[in-house]
């Protein structure tokens, strides 16, 4: 379990970086349509705050520049979700970097999904011994290393099911497409293909607690999104029309840093901040 505050996933110079990497936006090209020097954009990827300069630089980007300038001054970090009965995020230590798994489970049967490994899964799997949880799926958004690396030992300690994205296949996992629903007691699991950080990346879509909950993997971070590495275009398309059409109290539950809400990531998220 996380105890305090999940730091943020992503700086503004990250997601700098990622715009410019999305769009193939040169360091000179954009200091050029920005009218600021390419070292005033290095310095921008490096931390430096300018709001001038952010101001600029931000549409060029498609980003919304007061979202970045928020995030740039630390005056923005997404509410505290309490984890209720039904949910409960797992935070472990992958190489350098730090990776979220879920267990969400209806109260009434004890029946639980899990979602994604991390990179070691007994807490996890403690968790549900602990609480008497009965982990009958295991639901992978996508098939990266940091989140599918101790599958066989979930598998193994559960007895689950395990579920893949069809376009990431993963060994003794049934590969699924969008539109697969599952019924686990009380709650239904819809699933959305949001692609475009990778070639299949799933969100899962729980609802039947007392708050939609949406499992997005690499799809979207509180404040960031994943790095658009197989398509920037469609990751941003289907995050907009496949995560934040949602409700705004749904929680979103990302593959790295804070759980967030819909409505947060509308308001504050640079990628998407007055755009739907």
């Amino acid at each position: 379990m996380t105890g305090g505050m999940v730091p943020l996933e992503d700086n503004v110079g990250d997601i700098i970086g990622k715009a410019q990497r999305g769009l193939r936006i040169s360091d000179s090209e954009l200091a050029e349509k920005a009218r600021v020097s390419s070292q005033k954009i290095r310095q921008l990827r490096e931390g430096d705050f300018d709001e001038l300069a952010l101001l600029r630089v931000a549409p060029v980007l498609g980003l919304a520049g007061r979202a970045l300038c928020e995030l740039a001054k630390g005056e923005w970090h997404p509410a505290k979700i309490d984890e209720r009965d039904g949910l409960a995020q797992f935070n472990t230590q992958y190489h350098d970097m730090a990776v979220n798994a879920y267990l969400v489970w209806d109260p009434a049967s004890r029946a639980a999904v899990a979602f994604d490994t991390g990179a070691d899964c007994g807490e996890m799997v403690h968790f549900a011994n602990r609480h008497k949880l009965n982990v009958n799926l295991i639901l992978l958004t996508h098939a990266h290393d940091d989140h599918v690396a101790d599958l066989p030992r979930l598998r193994e300690e559960t007895g689950g099911e395990v579920f893949t994205p069809a376009g990431e296949p993963v060994p003794g996992a049934e590969a699924i497409e969008e539109g697969k629903r599952f019924r686990l007691g009380n709650l239904e699991i819809d699933t959305r293909l949001t692609w475009g950080h990778s070639p299949g990346g799933m969100t899962y879509v729980v609802k039947g607690l007392s708050r939609p909950i949406a499992v997005v993997g690499d799809s979207l971070f509180a404040g960031s999104m994943g790095g658009g590495n197989v398509s920037y275009d469609d990751a941003l398309q289907n995050n907009l029309e496949k995560i934040l059409t949602l409700p705004d109290e749904t929680i979103i539950c990302p593959g790295h840093g804070p759980m967030t809400t819909v409505g947060e990531e509308k308001a504050r998220n640079p990628f998407f901040a007055g755009r739907v």
